[in-house]
């Protein structure tokens, strides 16, 4: 009994010697903090093509690395390269994305028409309309040195977006225009209807048609110029 007792004071002198000479007592070990978001295998593709996306709206092309997309959905440097291989790669994935947002924006508006020429007016509104709401995507979906227009995905949902086109203009003319083979008036109409909608629009963005606008009666806005120069031109017919 006596050497118990003569054991528990021996520690007790020993903390509060350690006490007295100011020496921290080591802190328990805490367990590591988790410094990546655990996701799905199939959750973390998708993750990371939503962060891409919000990397190159804010940053640019310039600023969408593999390295960036991967600190934005936080997970390792590694994840974008698993799923997408190289930088080519998840832009491509993304540009795919892009189309088919792209598409869906003109066929919602075009089902909204109820007269044909609404219809022929709705598809370069929407056009515009999407480039202004997603500057990055809409630039990137065009930067073919960038894209592997290989990559299913991405040729199915570019392809899908000229058929609209080549739809659009067949409507217009009246008659069934094929993707696979047009004649060089179908594709004189399909080059010159694109050409100008899109050309109107990476004028708007560059912010170059800001000097038109200011030129034109007060409260004139891009749309109503771009309806303008539709209904002279492309739509004409429709809407005389």
């Amino acid at each position: 009994m006596a050497k118990t007792e003569t054991r528990t004071e021996t520690a007790r002198r020993v903390r509060r010697s350690s006490s007295a000479t100011g020496r921290p007592r080591p802190a328990p070990r805490a367990a590591s903090a988790k410094t990546e978001t655990p996701y799905h295998h199939g959750a973390l593709r998708a993750a990371l093509l939503e962060a891409a996306e919000r990397v190159l709206e804010r940053d640019g092309l310039a600023g969408l690395t593999l390295r960036a997309v991967a600190r934005e959905a936080g997970v390792s440097h590694a994840a974008p390269t698993h799923h997408f291989g190289d930088l080519t790669g998840l832009v491509s994935e993304l540009a795919a994305i892009g189309f088919r947002q792209f598409n869906q924006a003109m066929g919602s508006a075009c089902n909204a028409a109820t007269t044909p020429a609404e219809r022929a007016l709705a598809r370069p509104k929407a056009y515009v309309g999407y480039a202004q709401a997603h500057p990055g995507m809409y630039g990137l979906m065009f930067r073919t040195e960038r894209l592997d227009y290989s990559r299913p995905s991405l040729h199915e949902a570019a392809e899908a977006s000229f058929a609209g086109l080549a739809n659009a203009i067949g409507a217009m003319r009246q008659e069934q225009i094929s993707g696979d083979a047009l004649t060089l008036d179908q594709g004189a109409a399909i080059a010159r209807a694109w050409s100008m909608v899109h050309g109107f629009t990476t004028l708007l963005l560059d912010g170059r048609l800001e000097d038109i606008l200011g030129r034109l009666p007060k409260g004139t806005t891009a749309e109503s110029l771009l309806e303008a120069m539709l209904k002279s031109t492309v739509v004409g017919k429709l809407l005389a």
